[in-house]
């Protein structure tokens, strides 16, 4: 990147992105040692791409580019970085740069940072804190993990019902401190309970006398501190909330959760159904290859286990296969199929569950469109295979076989898909962590048994 297009980029009017050009030329500058160089290519990126940019390069990299530029690091690329490598990056901070950091952060960002650290580094941000943020971020640290508590910000904007618009504008332009971000004045009672919430756009645009009581919204949701945050995103998404107040068990105000958090939980519960569902754990991109290795094996394993159940269905049909050699060539067909179809409703079973879309309500009516679909498309892949398997190998026969043993696999997965799901979140486990190992089972062992059984039956 040459010295021009750095100068333009730097005193453009927004951000330059984290392109390839640049990347190169902070890695080059990195190994020459060349500090002037990096703070120019570095200082104007915003600081997510900051944070990408310290998880998408080597460890040695990493370390090496903290050395040159970590009394640049603010507490807004602390709370954007990876949790995999954020422990790492404090590490390498000097103490004074550590606190001044996370002196700007709000108490949940905060939070976010202590809950992925060890106890001294937990300590030491903690005393690098004021007194008053200090024990507001206590206080959050001591509701349960994945909570509402943990979740909040405990800097609320409240107003009493009664106020006018223009005692309201006073109010905040005389505070002394106001959240960075906030969408609504929350309206409470005399005994700090949330009633309403009244955005600042309804206030900016209300005559000065107008009744803050009169503004609020209609849509009005209070949760629990001590309330799961799935149930945070499921209730922001579901009712469109931008910000939602947290309560206590007296139902007073504690905090206020707001979009952008409620929309990182609801990034992290999609992105942890879809790596369970493939088996491959909570991994990061960062973590080395021993790690991905214990994250893996597992479910590696446990496939190995249903594997070999599945080969003992077929070495019960040894006769059979070793008298029709075609039925060796067609077998795995049937199971791939049927596990190709599971898949596809376990997915969709899994999403609907955790967005409560699926409930006791309509899972009957689900249940039996699953068995419809399962039969349809069975009954459509069983006429195509039986043509294939006819000229194939000339035997009308085979052709039905490998037929009506698709219609069964097929139902059999559109069943599996569905119900191994809403059974194991009934039981109390994750669908999403178990279901894929049994699902594959059910197809495998159900696709390999009818196709040789019917075999033996039609042809022998």
């Amino acid at each position: 990147m040459t010295d021009e297009a750095i100068a333009e980029e730097v005193h453009g009017e927004e951000p330059p992105a984290l392109d390839s050009r640049r990347f190169e030329a902070i890695r080059e500058a990195v190994e020459a040692g060349d500090t002037a160089q990096l703070n120019t290519l570095i200082d104007p990126l915003h600081p997510a791409d900051i944070a990408d940019l310290l998880e998408q390069i080597s460890g040695a990299e990493r370390r090496d580019l903290l050395r040159l530029w970590s009394r640049e690091i603010d507490g807004e690329i602390l709370s954007e970085l990876d949790e995999s490598i954020r422990e790492e990056v404090i590490e390498a901070l000097p103490p004074e740069v550590l606190t001044e950091a996370v002196r700007e952060l709000e108490s949940d960002d905060v939070v976010d940072i202590l809950e992925d650290l060890e106890e001294p580094q937990q300590e030491f941000i903690l005393g690098a804190l004021e007194d008053a943020d200090r024990v507001a971020v206590e206080q959050a640290m001591g509701y349960p993990e994945y909570s509402a508590g943990r979740l909040m910000q405990r800097e609320t904007v409240t107003a009493a019902e009664d106020w006018t618009v223009g005692q309201t504008i006073d109010f905040l332009r005389s505070a002394e401190w106001l959240p960075d971000q906030f969408y609504h004045v929350i309206l409470v009672d005399p005994r700090m309970r949330p009633i309403g919430n009244v955005t600042l756009g309804r206030i900016l645009s209300a005559k000065r006398t107008a009744k803050l009581k009169d503004l609020a919204e209609e849509v009005f949701r209070t949760i629990r501190a001590t309330e799961e945050e799935r149930e945070v995103a499921y209730l922001f998404n579901q009712y469109h909330l931008i910000s939602m107040p947290v309560v206590d068990e007296a139902d007073r105000l504690v905090g206020v959760i707001t979009i952008d958090d409620a929309m990182n939980v609801l990034d992290e519960e999609h992105e942890e159904d879809i790596l369970r569902l493939a088996g491959v754990g909570e991994g990061s991109i960062t973590d080395n290859w021993i790690e991905v290795t214990k994250q893996r094996f597992p479910w590696l394993f446990v496939n190995l286990l249903t594997a070999i159940l599945a080969s003992g269905v077929i070495s019960l049909f040894e006769g059979t296969i070793q008298k029709i050699v075609a039925l060796a060539v067609l077998a795995p067909i049937v199971a791939s199929q049927g596990g190709n179809a599971a898949t596809q409703g376990l997915a969709v079973a899994v999403r609907a569950l955790a967005t409560k879309s699926l409930t006791r309500s309509n899972a009957l009516r689900v249940i039996w469109r699953e068995i419809a679909q399962g039969l349809a498309n069975g009954a459509f892949f069983a006429v195509i295979m039986g043509i294939i398997a006819y000229f194939w190998f000339g035997q009308p026969l085979i052709g039905l076989v490998i037929g009506m043993a698709m219609v069964i696999n097929l139902f059999a997965a559109a069943l599996a898909g569905l119900l191994i799901p809403l059974g194991l979140e009934k039981m109390g486990f994750d669908p999403a962590l178990a279901s894929g190992a049994f699902v594959t089972t059910v197809t495998d062992v159900v696709g390999f048994f009818s196709f040789l059984w019917l075999a033996g039956m039609v042809l022998l």
